[in-house]
């Protein structure tokens, strides 16, 4: 044989080691399950060490969700060896079968893996991982437990933690946690069976933040699969590490004081701090204690009353409520009007009741007093001039055009949007556009007087409370908002970069002169529909609102900020089937703001009134 053939055998022998090779490797990583088991079972040698998750403090370092040590009782059954089933169940004050039952439910929770090449299916539970038996036990229990857990090896102890929350408050905005699902642990190996995660609120939106870093170590086992001592005296342990605290801007007193003033009504309050967009307080009335929702034994039987509760605790109205806005909506309507030039400060409008109706008072002879007044006609006026700007001859045409420039408007306010708040929920709103009138009526099918409900906020218009509160915020600020959220601080490096950018609106500063002297006229001059917001010490600028309700009574709605001068507090209220927006809303505003920018209440009469008040609606679904 000459070498030249010699070559090519030697090539070809090469050849086909190499694809012999690639064949089997490609068995083992693909079709043969077993090898997949068997990389489970060597990472089983290490522990998994999970730190408590970060405690969150409120905006004068209040400590408002901290952590409680608890214990689960874990097994492994490659260990267990001939378990005395009788006397296990004795010891947990089970029976027997309801041991086999938790195996079971154990095994069955795993689910199964599927190849997805060969289609085998091959259960997920394994022999050699540890799962929690028991969770959230007391150290009274564990203790109990612990005592006699020689006699059964393959059980043990392991030390975990649990939400507790000092304050029964903010139950909406703290969220609660939940056990991961298969899924979730599929899906981030940080999980492991038993771990929590967050399902709501901040503890969702967070949860990377609030969940640390979880340290490992790694044993040598014998052949039983017992840890004897550490790997390489501890060279590669990695310690768990508790991630930095959450600083909310949320002040934990004022939430507090608010869920006290909306004891037995439905509705919201949400204040903000203008110049930062912190939230100080979102109630949610009504609420519930945080801690009614800590651990699986507390879901398991709280969460069913709270979810079938006709007063329907667990909906987050602030966010995910959309109600028309009624009369504060006009704010708006007159920064429009005013940025387009349509109207002047000066401008006045007859209040002709045939075209629209309205409560006895003088003509307006401005902005300023039409707002103070809340004259509807002014107002349907004011926005028949925005939308009908006459920029086509074509009625419909021209309509569609203005209709469209207000929506943009509408936008820079954040409205008929989502605001980028750090909680998960929210919802839009509704702010309509031509195409959304053309769906109904049909393109070029409608004008101004098709649509004119929307000039005083009613009709089609929805806004969130906290899209109401916003408004307010933009007003003090003289045109510019930053994204309301509750996060301060993340440990020590402030908040997310997009809770640091100014939003400007569409309206230059100059044109909210007027309107803000409206409101201020509002709470503290004859004829202004909010004398119940006036306050001896502090200039309190409001709005008030009462928004129609074919389901029953009307909603009270008041929009305001505080002081006149360098604004602290702006603020929204909502209070569902209560009357007229002076009535209820504005008295519950004064209290807010005076109890932030004071610490005390100079009316105990109004305040007394307002806690002790049960409103209709109350128990109603």
């Amino acid at each position: 044989m000459n070498i030249a053939n010699r070559k090519y055998i030697i090539v070809l022998f090469i050849l086909v080691i190499g694809v012999l090779y690639s064949l089997r490797l490609f068995y083992m990583q693909v079709i043969d399950d077993t090898w997949v088991l068997r990389a489970q079972e060597i990472a089983e040698k290490r522990k998994e060490i999970l730190p408590p998750r970060a405690v969150i403090f409120d905006r004068n370092g209040l400590k408002i969700v901290s952590n409680k040590t608890y214990y689960n009782l874990m097994f492994i059954e490659n260990n267990i060896s001939r378990l005395d089933t009788i006397a296990f169940a004795k010891l947990l004050n089970w029976t027997p079968i309801q041991v086999r039952e938790r195996f079971a439910e154990i095994k069955e929770g795993e689910g199964v893996y599927r190849n997805k090449s060969s289609g085998k299916k091959t259960p997920n539970y394994q022999k050699k991982r540890a799962y929690p038996f028991l969770k959230e036990l007391s150290l009274e229990e564990i203790t109990n437990i612990a005592l006699h857990l020689d006699n059964f090896p393959g059980f043990y102890e392991e030390v975990t933690s649990m939400r507790s929350y000092p304050f029964s408050n903010g139950a909406n905005i703290l969220g609660y946690l939940n056990e991961a699902t298969r899924k979730e642990i599929d899906k981030d190996r940080f999980y492991r069976p038993g771990s929590n995660i967050g399902r709501s609120g901040i503890e969702r939106f967070y949860e990377k933040e609030l969940r640390g870093r979880k340290g490992i170590r790694y044993v040598v086992t014998s052949a039983m699969n017992n840890p004897i001592e550490s790997y390489a005296n501890g060279k590669y342990d990695t310690i768990a590490k508790q991630a930095p605290g959450l600083k909310l801007g949320m002040d934990i007193t004022l939430q507090a004081y608010g869920e006290l003033l909306m004891q037995n009504k439905k509705g919201c309050i949400v204040a903000i701090e203008p110049e930062s967009g912190e939230i100080l307080a979102m109630i949610s009335a009504p609420s519930f204690d945080p801690n009614l929702l800590v651990g699986r034994r507390n879901i398991g039987l709280n969460y069913p009353k709270l979810a079938t509760d006709i007063n329907k605790p667990l909906f987050p109205r602030p966010l995910q409520a959309e109600y028309p806005p009624g009369s504060i909506f006009k704010l708006v309507q007159s920064l429009i009007a005013l940025q387009e030039g349509v109207i002047t400060e000066d401008t006045g409008f007859p209040c002709n009741k045939s075209v629209v109706g309205c409560h006895n008072h003088p003509n307006a002879s401005g902005v300023a007093q039409a707002v103070q007044y809340s004259c509807n006609p002014y107002f349907y006026a004011v926005v028949r001039k925005v939308i009908q700007q006459r920029k086509s001859k074509n009625t419909f045409t021209d309509a569609e055009i203005g209709l469209n420039l207000w929506h943009s408007y509408m936008n820079s306010f954040g409205l008929g949007k989502k605001l980028e708040t750090d909680v998960s929920g929210q919802r839009p709103g509704l702010i309509p556009d031509s195409k959304y009138y053309d769906r109904i009526y049909g393109r070029h099918q409608w004008a101004f007087s098709t649509i004119r409900s929307i000039s005083i906020g009613q009709g089609e218009i929805k806004l969130t409370p906290l899209q109401m509160a916003n408004i307010a915020a933009i007003i003090a600020n003289k045109g510019w908002y930053i994204e309301p959220h509750f996060v301060k601080s993340i440990g020590d490096s402030g908040p997310l970069p997009v809770y640091q950018k100014k939003n400007y609106t569409m309206v230059e500063a100059k044109n909210f002169s007027a309107v803000i002297e409206g409101m201020r006229r509002v709470v503290n001059e004859p004829g202004g529909t909010g004398s119940a917001a006036r306050l001896k010490d502090i200039m309190v600028c409001g709005k008030t609102g009462t928004v129609q309700n074919s389901q029953g009574e009307d909603h009270s709605v008041f929009i305001a900020f505080a002081p006149m001068e360098n604004p602290k507090i702006a603020l929204a209220i909502f209070v569902e089937n209560a009357g007229a927006g002076g009535t209820w809303a504005a008295p519950i505003a004064s209290l807010i703001i005076e109890k932030y920018l004071l610490s005390k209440i100079s009316d105990s009469d109004k305040e007394k009134r307002i806690i002790e008040a049960t409103l209709s609606n109350f128990n109603k679904p």
